[in-house]
């Protein structure tokens, strides 16, 4: 309930002037009369929002802050992301989730549906978008941003709350490590601005960068510096590097998945943690990593061998680096040109022994390979 007796006139007064809604005009009325980085008011206007996190084990609930929460799971930074619709994407990410085995009981459809249709169903109010800033989050961020352009949600009542860090918290890995009363403190800390117009469009442009059939884009994207979005050139930095290297066809987390194996790792779970750990910012999960490493070990040229054999790599699974993989990790052979790759990097389908782009290591740049140059 509001504190001020004639909130409800006043709205309904607002309504008729400008032709909002209730729920927006109610909104507006509450933005003007505070800050978001004061109490009060703020956090009417906060619980009526609707609060968009990367999964549950952030407590948002906790805070008191957020009655309405919808939880955005995708790992859109592994398999394809094409620019195409919104219905054709959700069934194109949901086939791809069920073929990596992620999701066995092909209930990716319907959960995409029934976020797509929440986020919509509060496009007269206010969005509070709680993130990270790794690459996984990153995506979450662009892809939620320009769906909320396509729906004709100004910039004005979406407010990101997103940090990289966290006092007192070495290696900081994400919003699930704070309790109700820290998340509780963000919303008055510098990590929470109100979008401007702007930063709304750096998203939706972000978002079209990485969906589309080039890469040509991305570099753009990393070299971008906002207010806001102030993660995002850092994240666009990282997933171009997994683009084959020009030195030994190997991506980043490729290169250290095998250097952590050569620096002593036996097994899938030791060199995961000794690969992530050499992450500014972790983003991949034990899944992804254990199906990176199943594919270098049942390559044609296989470079690393696992044991058992007949299984995919698991947490136990003990690896070695074969002498093939030896001679790519030290850049005396090309793993594309010996395996092929067959990889969707957002929009881009990278394909056979000589793809199309690559990351240039000496330029830190994407780039066509001499050979592939008309």
């Amino acid at each position: 309930m509001t504190k001020h007796a004639d909130f409800k006139g006043r709205v309904r007064a607002r309504m008729a002037k400008t032709g909002e809604s209730y729920a927006t005009a109610r909104i507006q009325l509450l933005i003007e009369q505070s800050d978001v980085q004061t109490a009060g008011p703020v956090e009417e206007w906060m619980t009526a929002a609707l609060h968009v996190s990367n999964g549950d084990s952030t407590d948002l609930p906790g805070t008191g802050l957020a009655r309405h929460v919808l939880y955005w799971r995708d790992s859109l930074h592994e398999g394809p992301v094409p620019a195409v619709g919104s219905e054709t994407l959700r069934r194109v990410r949901a086939d791809f989730l069920v073929k990596a085995g992620v999701d066995d009981r092909g209930e990716g459809a319907r959960m995409f549906l029934d976020r797509d249709r929440v986020l919509e169903a509060y496009r007269d109010g206010e969005y509070v978008l709680w993130f990270e800033a790794d690459l996984y989050d990153q995506l979450q961020i662009i892809q939620i941003l320009a769906r909320l352009d396509d729906l004709g949600v100004p910039a004005q009542r979406i407010t990101l709350i997103c940090i990289g860090e966290h006092a007192g918290i070495p290696r900081f890995g994400g919003l699930g490590e704070l309790s109700a009363e820290q998340l509780r403190e963000l919303p008055a800390s510098n990590a929470c601005a109100r979008l401007t117009p702007a930063a709304l469009q750096s998203a939706v442009r972000a978002w079209a960068a990485f969906r589309a059939p080039t890469p040509d884009g991305l570099g753009g994207i990393a070299a971008t510096r906002s207010g806001e979005l102030r993660f995002l050139g850092e994240a666009f930095d990282r997933l171009s590097r997994e683009y084959p290297s020009t030195r030994d066809g190997l991506s980043l987390t490729e290169r250290r998945v095998l250097a952590a194996v050569a620096d002593g790792a036996t097994d899938a779970a030791s060199a995961f943690v000794r690969a992530t750990g050499r992450e500014t910012r972790p983003y991949l999960g034990d899944t992804w990593c254990f199906a990176m490493m199943d594919r270098m070990a049942r390559a044609r040229v296989p470079l690393l061998e696992a044991q058992p054999t007949r299984r995919p790599i698991d947490r136990t699974t003990a690896l070695r680096l074969t002498d093939t993989g030896a001679r790519v990790l030290a850049g005396e052979a090309d793993h594309v040109r010996l395996n092929g790759i067959d990889r969707w990097i957002g929009g881009v389908h990278l394909r056979g022994r000589h793809p199309r782009w690559r990351w240039d290591d000496g330029t830190e740049t994407i780039a066509i390979p001499a050979e592939q140059r008309q």
